[in-house]
C-alpha cells in the first residue's frame, strides 16, 4: 500500500534587522507559531543585521548566497521572511535559492486561506489573497515579457499573458467586492434587527489566541471552534447569555496581530465592525503570554483605528489557572482593574458573570 500523506513542508525562517536595530524575539516566536498553525517543519532559523544592503535582497549578496546555502543543506522546502517583502525582492529570492520564498503577509494570508469557513470569510481572504497577488505578476512573466522577434509595435508573448491575467484578476476583484457588499447589506440588517431587540451586546476583543472562543463557549455554554493555534476562529459568532431575569448577546470576534496585512485588515472590516456596536467590549488578554503588555497594546490600537476606542472596556486576564500564585499577584498589580479568570478551568467565571448581570 502507497503512503498518499503529503510530507510536511520545512521552512527557514529569517528575519531581518536594521544595523542597530534589536532582536525582536516575540515577533521570531511569533513567527514560528505562525509557521506552526500553518503545519510547516522549521528547518532553521537566521537573524540578520545589516551592514551592506542592496536592492536586489534587501542585504548584501554575500548573506544572501550564505542563507541560500544554509536553507539548502537543511532541505528547506521554502524560506519565509519575517518582514514584507516587495514582488521583485520575493522574485529574486526565488531565483537564487531556487526554492519558493514567502513574507510575513503571505504567511498570514495562507492561514486565513485555510481558516475560512463561512461564506464571507472565504470571499474576505480571496479578496486579501487576490490584493496580494496583483503587483505579483508582472515578475511572473517578466522573461517572457523580454522575449524579443515579431513586427515592430507587437506585444511580446510575455506581456500578452500578464495583461490577459490582470484582467481576470481585476475582474474577479471587481466581483469579490460586489458580493461582499450583499454579503454586509445582510449582515447590516441582522446588526439592526438585534439593535430593535432591548438586548445589550457584549464584544469579545484581544489579540489571537487569548482564549476569546474558549471564554464565549465557557459563559454562554456555546460550542464555537477552538484551537490552541493563531486565527482558529476568523468569523464573528453570537450567543445568547442569560443572566438571572435578563439575557445579554456576546459575539467572539477574530483575534488581532501585530502589523496585520492591510488586505486582510481592509477585507474584515465588515466582521472587526461588530466591536463598534457593542454597548462593552470585553478586552480579552492571555495571562500567560510572556509579551502581553505588548499584545495587549496591539488590540487597544486596532479598537482606535476601528473608532471603537470610546466604547466602555473590561479587561479579563484568561489563562489565569497557567500561573504561579507569585507571577499572577504580580500580573494583578500591573492591571489592577482586571478580572481574573480561566475558561479551562472555569475559574473566577461566575464572579465574571455577577460583574455582567450588575453592569447591565
Amino acid at each position: 500500500m502507497y503512503d498518499t500523506q503529503e510530507p510536511t513542508k520545512r521552512a527557514f525562517l529569517v528575519t531581518i534587522y536594521e544595523r542597530d536595530e534589536k532582536s525582536d524575539v516575540s515577533s521570531e516566536k511569533e513567527l514560528i507559531s505562525l509557521c506552526r498553525t500553518l503545519e510547516l517543519e522549521i528547518a532553521g532559523e537566521e537573524a540578520v543585521h545589516i551592514r551592506e544592503y542592496t536592492a536586489k535582497f534587501g542585504m548584501g549578496t554575500g548573506k544572501a548566497a550564505e542563507i541560500a546555502e544554509k536553507a539548502k543543506s537543511v532541505y528547506a522546502d521554502c524560506i519565509i521572511f519575517g518582514n514584507i517583502l516587495d514582488p521583485s525582492k520575493q522574485r529574486n529570492w526565488e531565483e537564487l535559492t531556487g526554492i519558493s520564498v514567502m513574507d510575513r503577509q503571505e504567511l498570514i494570508v495562507r492561514i486565513f486561506a485555510e481558516r475560512a469557513q463561512t461564506k464571507e470569510a472565504e470571499l474576505q481572504v480571496e479578496l486579501a489573497r487576490l490584493e496580494y497577488s496583483l503587483p505579483r505578476l508582472r515578475h511572473k512573466y517578466i522573461d517572457l515579457s523580454r522575449q524579443q522577434g515579431g513586427r515592430y509595435g507587437t506585444k511580446g508573448s510575455g506581456e500578452t499573458k500578464f495583461e490577459t491575467d490582470r484582467r481576470i484578476v481585476e475582474q474577479r476583484i471587481r466581483k469579490l467586492k460586489e458580493d461582499l457588499v450583499r454579503v454586509r447589506r445582510t449582515r447590516e440588517t441582522q446588526r439592526k434587527r438585534r439593535k430593535r431587540q432591548p438586548v445589550p451586546i457584549c464584544v469579545l476583543v484581544g489579540y489571537t489566541n487569548a482564549g476569546k472562543s474558549s471564554l464565549l463557549n465557557a459563559l454562554a455554554n456555546a460550542d464555537v471552534f477552538v484551537e490552541d493555534k493563531l486565527f482558529a476562529t476568523l468569523d464573528a459568532a453570537t450567543r445568547t447569555l442569560p443572566l438571572g431575569g435578563k439575557t445579554i448577546l456576546i459575539t467572539d470576534t477574530v483575534g488581532f496581530i501585530r502589523n496585520l496585512p492591510h488586505t486582510l485588515v481592509d477585507a474584515f472590516r465588515s466582521t472587526l465592525e461588530e466591536t463598534t456596536l457593542a454597548d462593552l467590549l470585553i478586552h480579552v488578554l492571555d495571562a500567560s503570554d510572556t509579551d502581553i503588555d505588548r499584545s495587549c497594546e496591539t488590540t487597544l490600537s486596532v479598537l482606535r483605528e476601528l473608532g471603537a476606542d470610546s466604547i466602555p472596556l473590561v479587561t479579563v486576564l484568561n489563562k489565569a489557572d497557567r500561573l504561579s500564585s507569585e507571577a499572577l499577584e504580580d500580573l494583578q498589580r500591573r492591571y489592577p482593574d482586571a478580572l481574573t479568570i480561566s475558561a479551562k478551568t472555569r475559574m473566577g467565571l461566575n464572579s465574571f458573570k455577577s460583574f455582567l448581570n450588575e453592569y447591565f
